[in-house]
């Protein structure tokens, strides 16, 4: 926590972030031409905040992309600062739906995290719909229907389904993603990538063809994200909730 703390403390860094929040995904040449210091310099402020883990890098072909990964401030916020403002009542969840698309297109948003895990309980937590009570910022209730993930509302009604297109086991889940919540926004599609870093996992989210009406998609994974990791980590069932309102 204390490297994020110092990664924030300055203020080109914080430029760097406000940039990535405008618009995730930007190279290097894009960062530089918006501030005013040198190609090095943002390299060695992009470095810290990876290193911090704020800052994510996808590399697509000769490129490489960076996406502000809130995780961490996420993390902060369920500790500090969402027991004291968060209803123990729940409404619905979010997830996204989404149409495959070739592996080398660039994700609309990207998410990484490090869990204290199995990559056994890693995989099962993501695949039982049963796993859902315990981390789910949106609902406890899910059940399987073939390929798909369903969660329902309470009062029955589906309000997500995510149907999964490939699943290579315990290392990658692909998934297509509807939210019946919001019939008017389209689907779109995600992936986890799961990779064994000794005791650790690292989880990461892609997220690719966020529609319109999908703007909030960001804050409803880092709020499933940190409530999965704590839950993993300390055997607590950890659901940092959200108005439903706040998923779009």
């Amino acid at each position: 926590m204390e490297s994020v703390f110092k990664a924030l403390a300055d203020p080109t860094r914080r430029d760097l972030l406000d940039a990535l929040r405008r618009e995730d995904g930007q190279t290097l040449s894009r960062l530089e031409a918006a501030l005013p210091i040198s190609r090095f310099g943002v390299a060695k402020h992009l470095t810290v905040l990876e290193e911090a883990g704020l800052v994510t890098r996808v590399k697509r072909g000769r490129f490489t992309h960076h996406y502000l990964n809130a995780v961490p401030l996420a993390e902060a916020l369920g500790r500090w600062i969402e027991p004291y403002r968060v209803a123990p009542a729940v409404g619905a969840m979010l997830d996204l739906k989404a149409r495959l698309e070739g592996p080398t297109m660039r994700p609309d948003y990207v998410l990484t995290t490090y869990i204290r895990c199995t990559q056994d309980a890693l995989w099962d937590a993501l695949t039982d719909p049963a796993a859902a009570a315990n981390y789910h910022p949106f609902t406890p209730d899910a059940h399987r229907d073939g390929d798909a993930l369903v969660y329902t509302l309470p009062d029955g009604s589906d309000m997500l389904v995510c149907t999964e297109r490939r699943l290579d086991p315990k290392t990658r889940i692909e998934a297509d993603f509807e939210p019946r919540w919001a019939p008017d926004v389209s689907e779109s599609r995600f992936v986890w990538i799961i990779e064994p870093q000794g005791e650790h996992c690292r989880l990461t989210l892609e997220h690719y063809d966020i529609p319109p009406g999908g703007e909030g998609y960001a804050e409803g994974w880092e709020r499933l994200v940190a409530g999965l990791k704590t839950w993993l980590e300390t055997g607590t069932p950890t659901r940092i909730a959200a108005p439903m309102e706040d998923a779009r």
